[in-house]
């Protein structure tokens, strides 16, 4: 393999794409055999190229065989590197390693953006552009030289250059499950709610921005490149908010005794048609019963205080100070795995 490196190494200043070629091989660690595959793994829908049959060209097509090998590299090389660790965790790892954060921040820290041909003038906080040129160039690779090639990319470039695998593993970014954890565990309602789509001014991508609300409480908003960013971005938000405003928690709380009481009021039972009629067309006025008074005991007035008490409806049954209710929704929110 080393010798056909050579081979393009000698014949490299006779093309004219010196430089491309140059930065290919920072970023890959080999030269292209098949420049175009990479020329069009770098190239933006926004460009609105087409073929001489009006087909678009562009990275998009790369961009869905790149995502397909990723995930197949990353699993084997997670599945390898924890022996014994559990499908839940595993399929946790591969999700992190390939996020649209992960894939944007690698981007950016190789150079990708600067390579990308797209109608925008900057594309350096776009990390939804970059991550798909990253995935687009993994597409590129898998096409001019093998799946094999493709591993020892992400073996030795990324993983053993720029990712710490174990650091990966073990740091728990999914605010949205956290999130979740913390309302079952309250037994408060949490729901998204989805409250815009529009479009990157500069890359034209769908952008997304979802609520959060608690027992219908407002909570944070999210913006991101997909739905499942919006909402993470909304979940860690309001984590945040959870943590640092007391108040926010009780209004929460507030809420929760107000549906609870509501859900569990008697309601009054249909009036029924047919006694009202005959109620109607009896003219006999009867004799109204002595009410027979019933003397009740200490005991049984007591007991009928509880069945009538709404404590079981209310914040009270915990019995926990706000300080406390602080620490648990802090506790778990943030707890390392």
């Amino acid at each position: 393999m080393w010798v056909n490196d050579i081979i393009d190494r000698i014949k490299l200043p006779f093309r004219k794409e010196k430089e491309l070629f140059s930065a290919l091989y920072d970023i890959l660690g080999f030269y292209p055999r098949n420049i175009e595959l990479y020329k069009q793994a770098l190239l933006h829908k926004s460009m609105g190229r087409r073929n001489e049959k009006g087909r678009p060209i562009n990275n998009e097509r790369l961009e869905f065989l790149g995502d397909a090998i990723l995930d197949a590299v990353v699993g084997d090389i997670v599945f390898r590197h924890f022996e014994g660790k559990r499908e839940g965790f595993l399929t946790n790892t591969r999700s992190k390693l390939v996020s649209r954060s992960t894939l944007g921040k690698l981007s950016q820290e190789m150079g990708i953006p600067q390579l990308i041909t797209t109608a925008s003038h900057s594309t350096s906080h776009n990390s939804y552009m970059n991550g798909n040129a990253f995935e687009a160039l993994v597409g590129a690779i898998y096409l001019d030289r093998g799946y094999d090639a493709c591993m020892r990319f992400m073996e030795r470039r990324i993983l053993s250059q720029l990712i710490n695998i174990d650091k990966v593993a073990y740091k728990e970014v999914n605010f949205k499950s956290k999130l979740l954890e913390w309302s079952q565990k309250n037994r408060v309602k949490m729901e998204f709610r989805d409250l815009s789509q529009t479009k990157d001014e500069q890359s034209g991508s769908p952008v997304f921005t979802t609520q959060v609300f608690i027992e219908g409480v407002e909570g944070c908003k999210g913006t991101g490149y997909s739905k499942k960013e919006s909402q993470q971005q909304a979940s860690k938000e309001t984590l945040q908010r959870l943590r640092r405003e007391p108040q926010f928690i009780d209004s929460i709380f507030a809420a929760k005794a107000d549906r609870t009481k509501m859900e569990e009021e008697p309601v009054m039972a249909a009036p029924d048609i047919d006694k009202m009629q005959q109620e109607q067309e009896n003219f006999i006025v009867e004799q109204e019963k002595p009410v027979e008074f019933v003397a009740v005991s200490q005991q049984q007035t007591e007991l009928l205080d509880d069945e009538l008490s709404l404590d079981d409806i209310t914040h009270k049954p915990q019995q926990k100070t706000r300080e406390e209710i602080i620490a648990e929704a802090e506790a778990a929110a943030f707890a390392q795995e």
